[in-house]
């Protein structure tokens, strides 16, 4: 690639950021810029609800190291609000124009918003960003009431910082078990009642009916549940999963139209059109990037783990680079969560599967390993308390996500 070329990140977080760290280690020495829509440099989102929400006093640094990327210019609080692929220019919220020869799409994702019917004097708090960390961590002093409206992973972090925290935590989940949808019923069991052993009010099958906030800052919200009861929170939380971040896209030509948004890929992470054809000099990565991975049998999906970010990142920009020799995008999924001093690992992707084996189940000792599996076919894994145990089944994920590239319709 030419000196004088430019490359434009779109995403200043952790894919973002490793987009740019491949870029110089695989030689290219033009132009890179890195663009984010907050006023922060790269950050760690995973210690958001892992450690800062636990703190009380000073929250611990997340910044993630960015300056050993040598030559990058970095226009920090300034989204991006629009692509023009022909025209190869991305226009931020300031107005001003940055044009590429290159471009990588890492802007991640946002918290899904809870479903208000009206506004309210004080909001719902979410957590997706620092910002959201610092404004829930205020809010979780000793014996308030906080409502958490989502039990799955993050959910489940954030009633478990409460509980450390010293708050009465009440927690509400749609579905009969937690993480059913992610990991299935045996696994949600096994989280429920972790929850209820650390003295939350777990509300499984249950949705929020009412939520009503007082103009007074200490009348808290008025909660109506699908049980029938009422209680006054203090503090609210939707935890509701996360939407990626696509909207700057919607006139852009890229195909972001697929199920739960994204940008769809090619296994190349080479962003297409509607039609299939390849956007030429465009990839993508981490969580707004929809992807074929060999463990869904092909079909797109989206991933939302940290590892995930980094090891799309390494593809997407070195694909960039070396348009004549891509390689494609199957690695193994994984990701943890901490839970009450339990550590939950998984590998692969487990929504996906038919039929799940349990393989040891003791609530006692904390101890829980299931096995996820579609046609038969183990598609992924998860344990507490057992995380040696995943070795075995990454290498089996490994062997099967050998399999050949579906070619791509067309280039432009």
């Amino acid at each position: 690639m030419r000196a004088s070329r430019r490359i434009v990140i779109v995403g200043a977080s952790l894919a973002g950021l490793h987009a740019a760290r491949t870029l110089r280690d695989e030689g290219f020495d033009g132009k890179l810029t890195l663009v984010g829509d907050e006023p922060y440099p790269p950050y760690d989102r995973p210690p958001l609800s892992k450690r800062v929400l636990l703190g009380g006093g000073e929250a611990p640094d997340t910044t993630l190291p960015f300056t050993d990327v040598p030559d990058v210019v970095h226009r920090f609080g300034a989204p991006a609000v629009r692509l023009d692929p022909v025209a190869r220019t991305v226009t931020l919220a300031d107005g001003w124009e940055l044009p590429w020869d290159g471009l990588v799409i890492a802007t991640g994702a946002r918290a899904r918003p809870f479903p208000a019917t009206r506004t309210f004097p004080r909001p719902v708090c979410t957590l997706r960003g620092r910002d959201d960390a610092r404004a829930l961590g205020a809010s979780l002093l000793p014996g308030r009431h906080v409502l958490v409206i989502g039990a799955g992973f993050l959910g489940g972090e954030i009633a478990a910082a409460a509980r450390a925290r010293g708050c009465r935590v009440t927690l509400v989940e749609a579905a009969e078990q937690p993480l059913a949808r992610a990991v299935g019923a045996v696994a949600g069991a096994f989280v429920a009642g972790l929850h209820r052993e650390a003295g939350v009010d777990l509300r499984t099958g249950t949705t929020v009916t009412e939520l009503r906030a007082g103009p007074g800052a200490g009348e808290g919200f008025r909660i109506t549940l699908s049980d029938g009861t009422t209680s006054v929170a203090d503090t609210v939380v939707a935890a509701l999963g996360a939407v990626p971040a696509d909207e700057w896209l919607t006139d852009s030509g890229l195909d972001v139209t697929g199920p739960g948004g994204g940008v769809r890929c090619d296994p190349f992470l080479r962003a297409l059109r509607p039609d299939g054809t390849v956007v030429s000099g465009v990839t993508a990565a981490g969580d707004v990037a929809r992807v074929p991975h060999p463990l869904a049998d092909g079909a797109p999906v989206l991933i939302g783990h940290w590892t995930n970010a980094i090891e799309q990142a390494a593809v997407a920009a070195h694909n960039l680079l070396h348009p004549g020799e891509p390689r494609p995008y199957d690695a193994v999924p994984s990701f943890w969560a901490d839970l009450y001093g339990v550590r939950l690992r998984s590998v692969g992707l487990p929504a996906g599967a038919e039929t799940i084996r349990l393989v040891e189940n003791d609530p006692v000792a904390r101890h829980l390993e299931v096995t996820h599996h579609r046609a038969g076919r183990l598609v992924g894994a998860l344990t507490a308390g057992r995380a040696a145990r995943l070795a075995a089944h990454r290498r089996e994920l490994e062997h099967r996500r050998s399999a050949p590239v579906p070619a791509v319709v067309g280039r432009g």
